[in-house]
């Protein structure tokens, strides 16, 4: 059996279900491209006869990607297929994804029909497919929850009626590793025809173990795995790509599989998504979440400075993200220290070190994290009139999506004023105070979140800039959620 496992991507589709995370035509196109520069083999663009904007996308992307085989879904229904085959026409490579209900909690509650006439209907659907396409997948929806003898049946009979691939979903995330493991297992020893097609694994994360299954799945001998960029989907997510790539490649001993993924690829991609679909990624998400390689602790960061090894298993220049971060707080170790102190000019040995590390540790105590210009300024070397501080800002929104904001910055005990113009108050805002400093840096991330309750809430602003390869780390509080933002903006430019 081969090696190689295809990367089916649907980002697009599954992923762009969730609600709030709708794209437009121009910014699908741009993450199809992405997708096509990170490798992947197969892109699932979207579920044509849903809408006409749907149906546009799918065919806009179709001339606009050439590497990956575009593929549309469908329902088990003649007029969904000739809609997807009509969007697909400019595909350089095309696949109809057509499919039903294979469990009886689905034949009986949701389709009110009988498995005889289910499996009428999948074999209708194959065929009629195939006279569009040469490349045809099934899926087997809610095969988590299917009866095993009942699922082989479908699984031959699709094969038996042309399909190429067979996708076994689950659907609602129900299963264990070593459940979906068998369930392939049974399907590769018990399904005549099995090996005239590619076997699919389609998890969702509802109990948090869509990776795990799906690994599971490509073990057992499923040679497909149908994936979301930062795991996005339906109510609890799909698998993530990230994860399922880099756990191949992390047991490659193990699992002797490969993808055709270009990993440094993948944190750029994943901020990408971030970005279009406004969905920001949880802290401590594996891979791509901005603590997945942040060290706090200071027998980690020991570790690790002495080798990177000791406590990541991955090297973050391989996925894209230029270098772990260590973390100040209160749980630091000198080794930490002494490295933030070397970074920013100031290196220091024995009990200078010493001498200083019982300052910072009174410090931290104080404060949750402690950064460069706390350094500076516990050291006498202070910053206070170096970083610049808001002194007023009156923000005016003239229609909708068209705002102006007047701001006016101190710095050097020196005013600073500018207007900036717009398509909210917070791009506004954001827009003048880069006529103020003059840094050319990107937005990567932006987050509000509440943390009192009622109409007076004040809200708490995370963002993310990055200049050239390096991060910066923003906060701000504040009942006003723009002026919040400003200083969240302001505290990240000033750390640069």
């Amino acid at each position: 059996m081969s090696d190689k496992v295809y990367i089916f991507d649907t980002t697009l589709r599954d992923g762009e279900q969730v609600p709030g995370c709708q794209l437009n035509t121009i910014e699908k196109i741009e993450v199809a491209k992405a997708l096509e520069e990170l490798g992947v083999d197969i892109l699932e663009a979207g579920f044509p006869i849903s809408s006409p904007g749907d149906f546009k996308s799918v065919v806009e992307i179709s001339k606009a990607v050439r590497k990956p085989t575009i593929c549309a879904l469908t329902r088990a229904v003649k007029k969904d297929i000739e809609v997807a085959a009509d969007a697909l026409k400019f595909a350089q490579k095309a696949r109809i994804h057509t499919g039903i209900g294979s469990s009886d909690i689905h034949i009986i509650h949701k389709l009110k029909t009988t498995r005889e006439k289910i499996l009428e209907k999948a074999a209708m659907a194959t065929k009629y497919a195939r006279n569009f396409v040469d490349d045809v997948e099934f899926f087997c929806e809610d095969a988590g929850r299917a009866d095993l003898e009942f699922l082989a049946k479908m699984v031959e009979t699709v094969i038996a009626s042309g399909a190429t691939v067979v996708n076994i979903p689950d659907t609602t995330g129900y299963c264990l590793p070593e459940q979906y493991y068998e369930k392939i297992a049974y399907l590769m020893n018990n399904v005549p025809n099995i090996d005239k097609a590619i076997l699919s694994c389609h998890c969702h994360n509802d109990l948090g173990m869509a990776t795990a299954n799906s690994i599971s799945g490509l073990r057992a001998g499923a040679r497909q795995v149908e994936v979301t960029v930062n795991g996005i989907g339906e109510r609890a997510g799909n698998t993530s790509l990230e994860e399922v790539v880099m756990t191949m490649r992390a047991h490659h001993e193990t699992l002797n599989l490969h993808t055709g993924i270009n990993i440094k690829k993948i944190y750029p991609t994943s901020r990408l998504i971030t970005r279009l679909m406004r969905m920001p990624v949880q802290p401590n998400k594996a891979i791509v979440g901005r603590n997945a390689f942040a060290h706090s602790s200071g027998i980690h960061q020991d570790g690790v400075l002495k080798n990177r090894e000791n406590y990541e298993i991955i090297d973050p220049h391989d996925v894209g993200i230029p270098e772990s971060l260590i973390v100040l707080t209160a749980r630091s170790g000198r080794a930490a220290l002494k490295y933030r102190l070397d970074k920013i000019g100031y290196p220091v040995e024995g009990e200078e070190l010493d001498t200083i590390y019982e300052k910072f540790l009174n410090l931290a105590d104080q404060k949750k994290e402690i950064y460069d210009e706390d350094l500076l300024d516990m050291l006498g070397h202070t910053k206070d009139n170096k970083i610049y501080q808001i002194v007023s800002l009156d923000v005016h929104n003239i229609a909708e999506n068209e705002s102006t904001a007047y701001i006016t910055l101190s710095k050097n005990e020196q005013l600073f004023s500018a207007e900036g113009k717009g398509n909210g108050p917070v791009d506004a805002t954001i827009k003048a105070i880069d006529k103020i400093t003059g840094e050319d840096v990107k937005l990567e991330e932006y987050l509000v979140q509440a943390i009192t309750g009622g109409s007076n809430d004040i809200g708490k602003v995370h963002i993310q800039i990055a200049k050239g390869d390096v991060f910066y780390y923003g906060f701000g509080s504040d009942t006003d959620i723009v002026y919040a933002s400003a200083k969240a903006y302001l505290d990240a430019i000033n750390k640069l």
